[in-house]
């Protein structure tokens, strides 16, 4: 664990990714395998479950500490991070306990096995024999909430300079369905076929939002397609067996069991990079239609009927158990365009069509649809492009079509978290309904610091009641909200609920009675819903 404190300090105290890569690769070469295997798990998202709940760790930390609840309380709220509370709060350890990180993952899961005062006495041993950082990680680990600012990219370059293997080898490695119960270091590192587990995906290719087609060249040099609005997926049939991945990583397979019957029609041996939308008489139904789906293990047959799934394909990546994402996007195509038309039209499975256009214009033109076929926008593909990985610049571009926007007023406020803890960030929005203000959203991003450290100190000058941490402020400032899509929701007392908030600009140009209202919500709601 003391090794992986001082990585943890290593990547924690610097911002340049030359410093994290050598942080991580020295660590990757002096590690144990079983170290190093749940340090890459962990900093890839695949942390243990929660062992305990928050409330008992304050409660316990508290106590050790001798403090009030409402001081710790007040201590929490100010730190922003309860881990980082309870290190600062508990005196001094009085013993050392030198365990190695896989040791105290298995500490952490036997806790998770025993009665209330046998976990307690467990946890506050461990707080007496760890010294502030250790002390800090373990509290993570038990939290299930051990996070820290590293990519998956930032960790295979750190892998190719330990392992001296290529880049892209490494990332199709640590794609798939692993945990450190199921693989070893040598399994999944030191092996030299990446395709052991058939049902690993590749990595996924990533776009940049387009601002300007200034150097893109000729439009004939370009494919463009519909940007649908549902999950990004990948459709894998391996070994007489199909899977489909998320973009994030996540087995869905038995989220969509109507993809099944794609094996009767598809050789083994193909892997298609698309969109897993809700379809039916020919057309995409909105995202709220496939939300209904999403996080279910099994699917109800209403749910089968109501919202019914299909894979629109817009990419080629493996063909006859052959890797072809080095091929030119126009020869993908063409293949892909082969496979899907072989495929009968009851099946779930349909090609994202090219957009026709000859200049910019037309495709400008074609973008303005977007929102009338329940798509976000539109994707530009160089055609001679190759299927690479993460995000890049140059050969594929995402040109989204403008968010929906709508003026409310600031309500309630709530600090953040990390680095934003002494600052109010969260806020709680409503617009006007008669002589009353409804709350409808929250949003938490889209403003500078100059901008949050102007708000906190209004906010602090200005509360009018706490709840908790939430604090109620007069109804003064008037904020732009930009959202991506609006649903009904009987969960809100406004009706409605938004998809992906954030505020737009503070309109302080704007008085409150100009903010809109509920009235215009509903608008949005029967016009976009």
């Amino acid at each position: 664990m003391r090794d992986f404190a001082t990585l943890f300090t290593r990547i924690d105290e610097s911002t340049k990714t030359t410093v994290k890569i050598a942080a991580l690769a020295d660590y990757f070469q002096t590690a144990t395998p079983e170290d190093r295997l749940w340090t890459i798990a962990l900093f890839t998202g695949r942390r243990p479950k929660r062992t305990i709940t928050a409330t008992r760790l304050r409660e316990w930390a508290a106590e050790v500490a001798g403090l009030p609840d409402w001081l710790f309380e007040d201590s929490y709220s100010i730190v922003g991070d309860l881990a980082e509370t309870i290190a600062l709060v508990l005196p001094p350890a009085t013993r050392q306990t030198d365990k190695s990180l896989a040791e105290w993952i298995s500490y952490i899961r036997q806790l998770s096995t025993l009665d209330d005062d046998a976990r307690k006495a467990g946890i506050l041993a461990a707080w007496n024999g760890l010294p502030h950082t250790e002390r800090f990680l373990f509290t993570k680990l038990l939290t299930g909430g051990f996070r820290i600012g590293v990519s998956a990219k930032l960790i295979t370059r750190a892998l190719a300079k330990a392992t001296g293997q290529d880049e892209p080898a490494l990332t199709h490695k640590l794609m798939g369905n692993w945990n450190p119960d199921t693989a070893t270091w040598e399994t999944l590192i030191d092996a030299d076929d990446p395709t052991a587990d058939l049902s690993r995906p590749y990595p996924f290719y990533l776009a940049y939002q387009l601002d300007s087609f200034d150097d893109l060249g000729a439009p004939s040099d370009w494919n463009a397609e519909r940007k649908w609005d549902g999950i990004r997926g990948q459709l894998i049939l391996r070994g007489g067996e199909h899977h489909l991945w998320s973009r994030g990583e996540d087995l869905m397979t038995a989220r969509f069991p109507e993809l099944a019957q794609l094996k009767d029609y598809l050789p083994d041996g193909t892997v298609i990079d698309g969109e897993v939308l809700a379809f039916q008489d020919e057309t995409p139904l909105s995202f709220n239609a496939l939300q209904k789906r999403i996080g279910r293990k099994t699917v109800p047959k209403k749910l089968l009927t109501e919202a019914p799934a299909i894979i629109m394909a817009y990419d080629l990546l493996e063909q006859d158990g052959k890797d072809i994402r080095d091929t030119p996007l126009a020869a993908r195509r063409a293949a892909l365009e082969q496979l899907v038309a072989k495929v009968p039209q009851t099946a779930p499975l349909r090609l994202s069509a090219s957009v026709t256009f000859e200049t910019w214009d037309d495709l400008a033109e074609a973008r303005d649809a977007s929102r009338s076929l329940n798509a976000e926008g539109l994707m530009l593909k160089r055609k001679d492009s190759p299927y690479l990985s993460g995000r890049k610049r140059g050969d594929w571009w995402k040109w989204k079509v403008d968010p929906l926007t709508i003026d409310a007023v600031m309500i309630y406020a709530q600090a953040g978290h990390g680095r934003r803890a002494n600052l109010f960030t969260d806020y709680t929005f409503a617009v006007r309904d008669g002589n009353e203000l409804v709350p409808f959203t929250k949003a938490y991003s889209g403003l500078t610091d100059a901008e949050f450290r102007e708000i906190t100190a209004w906010v602090r000058k200005n509360t009018l009641q706490r709840f908790g941490p939430v604090r109620q402020v007069p109804a003064e400032h008037v904020f732009e909200i930009a959202f991506e899509g609006i649903q009904e929701s009987p969960r809100h007392k406004s009706g409605v609920a938004l998809r992906f908030p954030r505020m737009l600009r503070w309109r302080k140009d704007k008085p409150v009675d100009e903010a809109n209202t509920l009235d215009d919500l509903k608008e949005m709601l029967a016009m976009y819903g």
